[in-house]
């Protein structure tokens, strides 16, 4: 009886400390347990469509350049457009470029000699990509077909000058789109010379005109005419890009390189300047074409 007893009770202790309820969990603690899951779950999407977004944005940008209208049907007859190709096994270069019909102005072969002998460096080009090639160690990169591309857009000025832009597509190893540089040139078709910055500009004007640039960005971007995300130039970005601009007979557009503007995915290259909003820095000169 007595052994009968003892089994009673130790069944009846088991039996509480199995019934015992669990502490309750605290609901900042659930949510901690469950979030991890949610979030390793959820960010990698996020960031896959914020890359996917800016990819179809890089290429929308880069797409407004190729298609931006010039006058290169008009100049049909003075220009002899010209192509260089070159397909190997580490790289690929497609250069475009006009040249200048010297029957027209013999003055002309001055134009054509410098895009041939400085611009349009060939073998320079293959030697920057087999020493960028040699620097880099990864073995991704040396499997990586590297791209340079060259085309341009031609305006006319008064019949007096032409202005050249050239844009250049740089594809690198391990990129996952091109970046755009540019380079202008003005050249004067009655004298056969290059224009620079201070034969259409007042000497000393730069500090003047970065300030108007900078202007012209913040109203565009204030009217939602240009994407928030860009900035003003700097004095020392726009030193080293004073000669890159383009000419009409009624704005000057001046081209910039990737990011120092706006952001690769957005915005804009290039800002175009009325003619009227430069009066007080245009050198008044009868060689100079802009003055009206």
């Amino acid at each position: 009886m007595r052994c009968l007893y003892i089994l009673i009770v130790c069944m009846v202790f088991v039996a509480c400390k199995t019934d015992k309820p669990s502490e309750p969990i605290n609901e900042f603690e659930t949510n901690e347990l469950a979030n991890p899951v949610e979030k390793s779950h959820t960010e990698p999407i996020d960031l896959d469509v914020q890359t996917m977004d800016k990819s179809i944005a890089i290429e929308l940008k880069q797409k407004q350049l190729i298609e931006k209208e010039d006058e290169s049907q008009e100049l049909e007859t003075l220009i002899i457009e010209k192509s260089y190709n070159v397909e190997k096994e580490d790289y690929i270069i497609n250069f475009k470029y006009p040249q200048l019909n010297t029957s027209y102005k013999p003055t002309n072969i001055n134009f054509n000699d410098f895009i041939n002998d400085y611009y349009v460096n060939i073998s320079k080009t293959e030697s920057d990509i087999l020493e960028s090639r040699q620097l880099c160690d990864s073995i991704e990169a040396t499997k990586f077909r590297e791209e340079r591309s060259i085309d341009y857009k031609i305006y006319n000025v008064n019949d007096q000058l032409v202005s050249v832009l050239f844009y250049k597509e740089n594809f690198y190893s391990g990129a996952m789109h091109p970046s755009y540089s540019f380079d202008c040139f003005n050249f004067d078709l009655n004298r056969g010379v290059f224009m620079m910055y201070e034969d259409f500009f007042n000497q000393g004007s730069e500090e003047e005109l970065v300030g108007i640039i900078n202007e012209t960005i913040n109203t565009q971007i204030s009217k939602g005419d240009m994407y928030y995300d860009c900035w003003e130039v700097s004095s020392d970005d726009f030193f080293i890009a004073k000669n890159n601009f383009v000419l009409n007979d009624t704005f000057v557009e001046y081209y910039f390189d990737d990011c120092v503007i706006c952001p690769s995915y957005t915005g804009t290259y290039s800002i175009e300047l009325p003619l009227t909003d430069l009066l007080t820095v245009l050198k008044k000169h009868d060689l100079n074409p802009l003055v009206f």
